[in-house]
């Protein structure tokens, strides 16, 4: 019997060895960047008392280069399961005082199993990222574990959530695995993403700048758009993160929670007041967001990238929705390349995880001009309408005042599959703005007119009565009605009560070919 206390005593012991990490020199200098250790992150995410470690004993069997000599208990790396907001979730943690987090074969295996775990019991996976890249002394082996990861996150994308938190360097090829991932969190003077590091970029093309210059949490979040959440600390973060899973089901053959709602009065007088009646004059969308979901619930993604769209995700009477929504106060709501791209993904993202899409529009169509034209608009722009046509999801339209062209047709018009299209009153539903088409169909009566710019003024107002109105398109069906602005958060209730069992079973193909 005393053999067995003594074996236990032996394993608590190298228990506590590995929950040093790379030991108590490392986790000093971790602290004095102002860094959390790896399971300080974990137990700030998850559920107090529900954390379960997996492979904490694994090492790494390199021999080259001194590796032989430096051997740490979990290579690195901390993986397992445990709850957030009561649901499981599965997730790795590198430790940055191990090897630098620097991943190599045993330490990319952790990930790799638990990845599967995660998408063999459905629930999301959760990475924390705070890594120097490959594991140099590992050779081949470093790279062949990052494709193992690589894989996965392209196998699983669409069957459970995918999350990634930079808490520290991501340089080389490990950014590319967030970068495959649904969602990218980032921490303020803490968190960097590059390819190459500066050092690299000032040997090769002579330029100097710093990490976080090149790579840190506003670059990404404000300038490229490969991020979509950043925070002042790792706890704001990771809270935010919480927050995230909150909206999201756990995989993709289950619906998002509901959350208790308790009944109020669905009428909103504000509505009216909201938007202006001269349709040059701007006014913020978000407005008009706080107004039609449940108080408080409205939980922005992207909020710094692409200013002219809106995207995000939010309750209406307990039921997570996504929003796609124009922003009239940023280039006049009008779609281009970044927005663009923006829309795409949150909406096939939403339509991957059973989530109903209700699109605010207000555009007066895709941005003109040479540089948008030269980089591709086209290519981005049929993002979207690739995006809409191909989502099964209950799909809501509300047109709160322009639908211009174009970017009219790509916002989930009916011709692309809208289930319900509902307009105000004061919407304009048209090819063009009416100046624009007055000058182009009238511009002979303009040009011999004695007095041009009165006529124009009349074949402006002739053409907005004509045409710049929902009731044309209602009459032909194009829109389903149109309805008081008071009453839109009632329309939208009531349709997606309707829709909630909504099917669609596509045709069969292996996959389709978005222009990417």
């Amino acid at each position: 019997m005393a053999d067995i206390y003594e074996k236990i005593r032996e394993l608590n012991k190298r228990r506590q060895e590995t929950e040093l990490g790379g030991g108590e020199e490392h986790l000093s200098r971790q602290q004095a960047k102002g860094k959390l250790t790896a399971r300080e992150r974990i137990k700030l995410l998850v559920d107090a008392g529900t954390l379960v470690e997996l492979n904490p004993f694994m090492e790494h069997r390199s021999q080259e280069f001194g590796l032989d000599q430096q051997k740490i208990s979990g290579d690195g790396v901390v993986t397992g399961y445990g709850k957030v907001n009561g649901r499981p979730i599965f997730f790795f943690s590198q430790d940055f005082t191990c090897f630098g987090g620097a991943l190599g074969e045993m330490h990319a295996k952790k990930i790799a199993h638990v990845m599967d775990l995660a998408a063999e019991n459905g629930a999301p996976i959760i990475g924390l990222n705070d890594s120097g890249g490959a594991r140099i002394q590992e050779g081949v082996m470093a790279l062949d574990g990052y494709g193992q990861i690589f894989r996965r996150n392209v196998l699983y994308s669409g069957v459970v959530p995918q999350i990634s938190v930079i808490l520290g360097p991501c340089a080389g090829g490990a950014v590319y695995s967030p970068a495959l991932t649904d969602f990218v969190f980032m921490a303020e003077k803490i968190s960097q993403m590059f390819i190459t590091g500066p050092k690299v970029i000032e040997t090769v093309t002579g330029e100097k700048i710093s990490a976080d210059d090149l790579g840190g949490a506003y670059v990404h979040n404000y300038i490229s758009g490969n991020a979509h959440f950043c925070g002042e600390t790792e706890a704001e973060v990771i809270g935010q993160v919480r927050s995230l899973l909150s909206y999201l089901p756990q995989n993709h053959t289950e619906k998002p929670v509901k959350l208790p709602y308790h009944e109020s009065d669905e009428y909103r007088k504000q509505l009216t007041e909201i938007i202006p009646s001269d349709c040059t004059r701007t006014y913020d969308v978000k407005t008009v967001i706080q107004e039609i979901v449940d108080v408080q619930s409205f939980f922005e993604v992207q909020c710094g990238f692409a200013k002219n769209l809106v995207i995000g995700f939010a309750r209406i009477k307990g039921e997570t929705v996504g929003l796609v929504c124009n922003q009239p106060k940023v280039m006049a709501g009008g779609l281009d390349i970044d927005s663009s791209d923006k829309a795409a993904r949150f909406i096939r993202f939403c339509d991957s995880f059973n989530i109903p899409i209700i699109t605010l529009e207000d555009v007066t169509g895709f941005f003109p001009g040479v540089k948008q034209e030269h980089a591709g608009i086209i290519r981005h722009g049929a993002k979207i309408l690739y995006a809409y046509a191909e989502a099964t999801v209950p799909k809501i339209t509300v047109i709160l005042r322009k639908a211009y062209g174009g970017a009219y047709v790509a916002l989930n018009s009916k011709s692309i599959g809208a289930d319900l299209v509902f307009a105000w009153p004061n919407a304009e539903v048209a090819v063009m703005g009416p100046q624009g088409a007055a000058n182009i169909i009238f511009s002979k009566e303009i040009n011999e007119s004695k007095y041009p710019s009165e006529t124009r003024e009349q074949k402006i107002q002739e053409y907005r009565e004509t045409f710049a109105n929902p009731y044309i398109a209602a009459k032909r069906g194009m829109i389903d009605d149109v309805i008081d602005p008071r009453e839109t958060r009632i329309k939208l209730i009531q349709s997606l009560e309707m829709l909630q069992h909504k099917k669609i079973q596509r045709q069969n193909k292996k996959h389709g070919n978005i222009p990417l």
